[in-house]
């Protein structure tokens, strides 16, 4: 099977799929509804179809993504009951699913984007290699999958055992292997715009936490082996219930609350919402590399972060000094947003992007001491 059969097969471009067989519908009245087909990792699942209630779910959970039902369903006017069943469907979908992870520089952890190019039969089984790493996340397949991209964490001082580098795969088929080092999140740290502009100011003032305590960098937080099995649950599903974070911990599920309480405040933990951009009509997804002059990294990077377009983007070391994620509604919306987004950001000399064809993984599983 070549790539472009083989990746047509997994879903992994866009296909509309009727909600009904053809001779159903045949017989059935000429209207046709159409559907996006999600994808749980790089395979199709049942189709599925978005509405107003669902996106406003799905903004709440990125504003707090441990919120319980009965408070989600009193700010958006509905039962607990029909917001739990809407959770239930979206995330046994693969469409939706809430994952508490570990802030790298709390920890004493730095986080590297690794860029792989590969001969086409060697991209998927390494890219999935690299999926099942626990320390690795935002495993992609680029460029027609001749091309990886991923988010490796390692330990600021790692062990030379330790470096994903070492344990890479030794083939010939592996043509070309960079790393850089992410220095700083400018863009898209709240979620991409595209999934949060479902509830009004009121909704999210009502949904938000308290705000954490502005503290100071200090030494990287020690956690106990109690503190790293419940990372563990909670990056798995971050909305896990207290009595199974209880029995993965061996504490009490007051103590649970209480230490899930103290680590969101001491900004040692986040949760996150991973959700397919094709439930909200965004179609195209890139890979995004610019080359700043130094003087203009700043401000770049703010306007950026003001771009609904960009769902992700750091700054990083290596002759491209920022790197992204670009999510647009269809490939005209991504020229337009090259040509006049980027186009128009003085201090940048050069462009590159790379269209993003599978997700094998996303914000994932990452590495706890």
């Amino acid at each position: 099977m070549n790539v472009l059969s083989e990746t047509a097969s997994n879903g992994n471009h866009l296909r509309m799929v009727r909600s009904v067989p053809r001779t159903l519908a045949r017989r059935r009245q000429p209207r046709r509804t159409w559907r996006i087909p999600t994808r749980c990792y790089g395979f199709v699942v049942d189709p599925l179809t978005l509405d107003a209630l669902d996106r406003q779910l799905a903004h709440a959970l990125q504003v707090d993504g441990r919120a319980p039902f009965s408070q989600i369903a009193a700010v958006l006017g509905t039962s607990d009951r029909t917001i739990a069943r809407r959770y239930r469907r979206l995330r046994s979908a693969g469409a939706l699913r809430v994952v508490g992870l570990p802030h790298a520089a709390a920890l004493g952890h730095v986080d590297w984007l690794v860029r792989m190019r590969c001969t086409p039969d060697a991209a998927v089984p390494v890219a999935a290699a690299l999926a099942r790493r626990a320390d690795t996340s935002w495993v992609t397949l680029l460029s027609g999958g001749t091309e990886i991209n991923c988010i490796t964490r390692t330990r600021a001082h790692a062990d030379e055992s330790e470096l994903l580098l070492q344990k890479l795969p030794r083939t010939p088929r592996v043509t070309a292997v960079t790393a850089h080092c992410v220095l700083r999140a400018v863009a898209g740290t709240s979620g991409w715009p595209g999934r949060t502009a479902a509830l009004d100011p009121d909704q999210v003032a009502a949904l938000s936490p308290e705000p954490e305590a502005a503290t100071p960098p200090g030494e990287p937080v020690t956690l106990s082996t109690a503190d790293n099995q419940l990372l563990t649950a909670l990056a798995k599903d971050g909305r896990a219930s207290n009595p199974a974070l209880a029995a993965a911990t061996g504490w009490s599920e007051t103590t649970v609350r209480r230490r899930i309480e103290q680590l969101r405040r001491g900004n040692v933990i986040y949760f996150d919402v991973d959700v397919e951009p094709a439930l909200f009509g965004h179609t195209a997804e890139a890979a995004l590399w610019l080359t700043v002059a130094p003087a203009a990294l700043t401000a770049v990077s703010r306007a950026l972060a003001a771009h609904p377009q960009i769902g992700y983007a750091a700054a990083i070391t290596g002759p491209a000094n920022i790197a992204g994620s670009v999510i647009c509604r269809d490939l005209d919306e991504l020229y337009e947003y090259l040509a006049d987004g980027i186009g128009s950001l003085d201090g940048v000399s050069r462009a590159e992007t790379a269209p993003i064809v599978r997700r094998v993984k996303g914000a994932g599983t990452l590495l706890v001491p």
